[in-house]
């Protein structure tokens, strides 16, 4: 019997298929799951400004870390000023 659950057709290679969506996430797959440097993702993790999980030494991330990494990072669009000019005090 394999513990893990295999990789469907439709994953790519390195990729997480998506019945391992409940494992934990190597720094370099979580990376390329959040288009970002991995070098990015370790260095906020080892400096604990990200949630992470470490397994001893190993640093790895849930779906839930990644969810909520993304989640800090969206901005809101600033509001517009439609209908109003800048105008330069004196004139």
């Amino acid at each position: 019997m394999n513990p893990r659950p295999t990789a469907t057709a439709s994953a790519k290679p390195g990729e997480p298929a998506a019945a391992d969506a409940a494992l934990l996430y190597t720094p370099a797959q979580a990376a390329r799951l959040l288009s970002v440097p991995e070098s990015w993702l370790r260095k906020r993790a080892g400096q604990r400004l990200i949630p992470c999980t470490f397994l001893g030494k190993h640093l790895r991330f849930s779906r839930r870390d990644l969810t909520a990494i993304a989640d800090a990072g969206a901005r809101l669009p600033r509001p517009t000023t439609i209908g109003r000019r800048n105008r330069c005090a004196g004139t």
